[in-house]
């Protein structure tokens, strides 16, 4: 295993019917014919591995409809015609598609599939809807944010402590503070490191590079909030 057998990629990049030579290659003819595709060279290299389409619905339709072949027969061709293997692999495919009819149903789970399906089946194809297991995600509750924020927030403490070789102090209150910016439930706990990254670290980082420029030495380190701010102290 290993995140080297993940392909990922980001479907927001081919909103345009013709981009699907980006992922197969470009037939011969035409400009970067022999280079082949983001999808079939790294399936071809890789057979055995999983690929992630993310935001699926921000893709043409027709980019989409060449993932039928791959589902239906477990083979792609790709741009020069060669026929590629996909029985070994696992496609996943995320999309925030029905996202309200989730959180509407998010009480009574085991509704939720069908009133799901007419939103899916407005964007996918029936043939290709029908070669998918669809599997909702619920939204994440506040206890749940709390304990990934807490996990971060350590991990964070250990990295820093083992750096500078000083204890590093998580005042009360940082963990709900963290967790209440993270407004929009859709995202699930991906906003969480957009929010320690960007508006925690920045002042004690600051804090850290005072104290080396002026030859000091880092014996505490206490990361908090106060007025509604982050802060970061360094004794």
């Amino acid at each position: 295993g290993g995140r080297q057998f993940l392909t990922t990629i980001n479907m927001s990049e081919y909103q345009e019917k013709h981009t699907v030579s980006r992922l197969i290659g470009s037939p011969p003819g035409y400009v970067g014919f022999g280079e082949g595709g983001i999808l079939t060279e790294a399936i071809r290299q890789k057979p055995y591995s999983v690929v992630l389409l993310d935001e699926v619905e921000k893709a043409h339709p027709e980019v989409l409809n060449l993932f039928y072949q791959a589902f239906d027969k477990g083979e792609l061709a790709d741009g020069e015609g060669r026929l590629i293997d996909c029985k070994n692999v696992v496609f996943f495919l995320t999309s925030n598609l029905g996202y309200q009819t989730i959180v509407k149903h998010a009480e009574e789970p085991e509704k939720i599939e069908e009133a799901l399906y007419p939103e899916l089946a407005d964007f996918f194809k029936p043939a290709l809807l029908a070669r998918m297991e669809v599997v909702p995600y619920l939204p994440l509750g506040e206890d749940t944010l709390n304990r990934i924020v807490g996990d971060k927030l350590d991990r964070l403490a250990t990295q820093i402590g083992d750096r500078y070789h000083t204890n590093v102090e998580l005042e009360d209150g940082l963990v709900e503070a963290i967790r209440s910016r993270a407004t929009r439930s859709e995202n699930g706990a991906r906003m969480l490191e957009s929010i320690i990254e960007g508006e925690l670290l920045p002042p004690v980082s600051l804090a850290l590079l005072e104290k080396l420029a002026a030859r000091e030495p880092v014996t505490k380190v206490t990361l908090g909030v106060e007025d509604n701010k982050f802060t970061g102290t360094v004794a």
